[in-house]
């Protein structure tokens, strides 16, 4: 099973100003397509504490490492330049990123008919560390990159949602679900009737009995009614063993809850 960390970065995270959105998805994206997310670390705008984030991640030597942000035009845009600290590279002009940066802004030139030159904050685009690999952008202007080390490929992408869904569902996802020798499965139950302290021993002994299967509980309120949503999910092998797995548990669970006075939905 390949895994994942995930590096959000940007001052606006830390100060609670937008939601960790790009993150949530790529966790999301990432199980779906059989990985496993071992961590998600939020760093500022800052150079050093990017790259200590990176060597601390490298250490655990995961599959592949994707930062989110700080690939833009701007003086606090340094995600690039604290990765190539991390890894000792110097932070060089890639040919390739500049052509694909000036490439868009002369299609945004033809566009707005006036001419947007390659100004050095837009070169600044195309500084990439030594022996990085471009990803061509398709939505928006700074290229994504990709650098390999030893064990761990990094993958840097933009901040801006709708460019990172973009890059990674046209050039990393494929990729990843060539690599992927699992599948995630996901089950739901709604219970009313027990509080979530009886349901606990419950739980314990679903995964003891069924040890692929992990199950989350979480107390929610609708209508001004309680009930206590439990997540199964499992990877495995194979969509089929996965689904026969789950099937019992799901059962297993079902069965032992209404025998203690549970009410169970599924949805």
């Amino acid at each position: 099973m390949f895994t994942v960390e995930i590096l959000s970065i940007g001052n606006e995270l830390l100060i609670g100003k937008i939601a960790n959105t790009n993150a949530q998805y790529l966790a999301r994206r990432i199980v779906e397509l059989g990985g496993k997310v071992i961590r998600i670390v939020v760093v500022g705008d800052d150079l050093d504490e990017i790259a200590s984030a990176v060597r601390e991640s490298l250490q655990r030597k995961p599959s592949f490492i994707i930062t989110t942000g700080g690939l833009g035009p701007t003086f606090d845009d340094v995600t690039l330049a604290g990765i190539g600290r991390a890894l000792g590279l110097e932070i060089v002009l890639n040919e390739e990123a500049l052509k694909m940066v000036k490439e868009k802004y002369e299609a945004l030139s033809k566009e707005r008919g006036t001419i947007l030159e390659l100004t050095p904050a837009r070169v600044k685009m195309a500084m990439l560390p030594k022996n990085a690999e471009p990803i061509r952008n398709p939505v928006g202007t700074a290229p994504a990159v990709k650098l390999k080390t030893d064990s761990t490929v990094i993958y840097a992408l933009p901040g801006v949602p709708n460019e990172m869904k973009a890059i990674f569902e046209e050039y990393i996802a494929p990729i990843l679900a060539e690599i992927s020798d699992r599948v995630f499965l996901e089950r739901y139950l709604f219970i009313e009737g027990l509080p979530e302290s009886s349901l606990a021993p419950i739980l314990e002994e679903a995964m003891a009995t069924y040890p692929h299967i992990y199950v989350k509980s979480h107390p929610r309120m609708e209508e001004g009614r309680s009930h206590i949503e439990l997540h199964i999910t499992i990877y495995s092998e194979s969509k089929d063993k996965a689904e026969s797995i789950l099937s019992a548990a799901t059962e297993y669970l079902k069965k032992t809850i209404e025998e203690k006075g549970g009410i169970i939905s599924e949805r």
